[in-house]
């Protein structure tokens, strides 16, 4: 909220600011304030494309072992095999 003076006392009182507005990536309204912070790793259409790309060159062993383990149905075992390569469950379940 911006500011008419720099005093001390009364309704608007404090240092002169402006509101934090959402950047050029927000996801639809640009009137809601977004944190900078929360726009890291917003998918973008390069971004995207460059993670597709990353997954189908690095991700095909361990995919095909999920898969075969899936198919085998032992799915508890796929989530562990997933979980222990990825890093946590969320991902894993993903």
């Amino acid at each position: 909220m911006a500011l008419r003076f720099e005093i001390a006392v009364g309704l608007r009182k404090g240092h002169k600011t402006t509101k934090i507005s959402a950047g050029k990536r927000s996801i639809t309204d640009k009137s809601i304030n977004i944190r900078p912070a929360r726009l890291k790793g917003l998918q973008i259409k390069h971004s995207k494309f460059v993670r597709d790309v990353v997954r189908e060159v690095v991700g095909v062993p361990y995919e095909k072992r999920a898969m075969e383990l899936l198919k085998v149905s032992s799915d508890k075992r796929a989530l562990k095999f997933l979980k222990r390569r990825l890093g946590t469950y969320i991902r894993a379940k993903r």
